[in-house]
């Protein structure tokens, strides 16, 4: 019903403006008609009074229907004005993401990060090193992939390596310990980062703590897609911040 900043679903929105508009319309041509006054106290005053508990009813389960109405709408025709959701691999293997994205303006909401598909989440959070600076920022995940999906260098030269998790529940420990033991030893990273769209078990989070793996839960991972720079959010120093 409201989007992430507060404000109304811009679907709802129009509804409601819509059914008000048609309403005014109404008044006006009644009144036009000279037939608004005793629209307003014959009609629907003794419609109130003689049907209280009907009125209540039909003004509930209209505003209820427009509720429901609005969300289906948005599930039906909203997911599809994502810009990475559905995308094959094709993208991210052909197209940089340095060019494929506004590197001054790449924002998300959570919303669309949980619509995309896996391939698109991971080119999201490709994209989003890229916005914020990093060096040869690469997709990599697939069949195979030893626990990486993103790949960068930071401005110390330092070797990024993501693994990006898009689970509808927490992320468990057993992904941790596959993850730890490929990340630094396979991969040589010098920061391993794990992104959890829905966060993570008290097993993995006491896991990582133990081995120095860097977790991306939901607080961190909106705040990363809505504009701050990936070292700030994470408390990581850097030369360069």
């Amino acid at each position: 019903m409201f989007d992430e900043d507060g404000s109304l679903d811009p679907l709802l929105k129009f509804l409601l403006y819509a059914v008000l508009a048609l309403a005014i319309g109404k008044m006006l041509w009644e009144w036009l008609t000279e037939d608004v006054s005793r629209w307003i106290t014959v009609d629907l005053s003794g419609l109130i009074a003689d049907h209280p508990w009907w009125t209540g009813f039909i003004v509930m389960g209209a505003l209820v229907s427009l509720i429901f109405l609005a969300k289906l709408l948005s599930f039906l025709f909203g997911a599809d004005t994502y810009a990475y959701v559905d995308q094959d691999e094709d993208y991210a293997s052909s197209t940089p993401p340095s060019e494929a994205v506004d590197p001054d303006v790449l924002t998300f909401k959570m919303k669309q990060l949980a619509a995309m598909s896996a391939t698109g989440f991971e080119q999201a959070c490709a994209d989003l090193l890229a916005r914020d600076g990093f060096r040869s920022t690469r997709r990599v995940g697939g069949a195979g992939d030893l626990g990486v999906d993103v790949t960068a260098r930071d401005h110390d030269d330092r070797l990024l390596i993501l693994q990006c998790k898009q689970y509808a529940a927490p992320v468990g420990s057993g992904h941790l310990q596959k993850f730890n033991g490929t990340a630094r030893l396979h991969h040589g990273a010098d920061v391993p980062i794990m992104i959890g769209l829905n966060g993570f078990t008290q097993p993995a989070t006491d896991f990582a703590a133990h081995h120095d793996l860097i977790l991306m839960g939901p607080p961190e991972l909106k705040k990363w897609a809505h504009g701050q720079h990936l070292y700030d959010v994470l408390g990581i120093p850097s030369t360069t911040q």
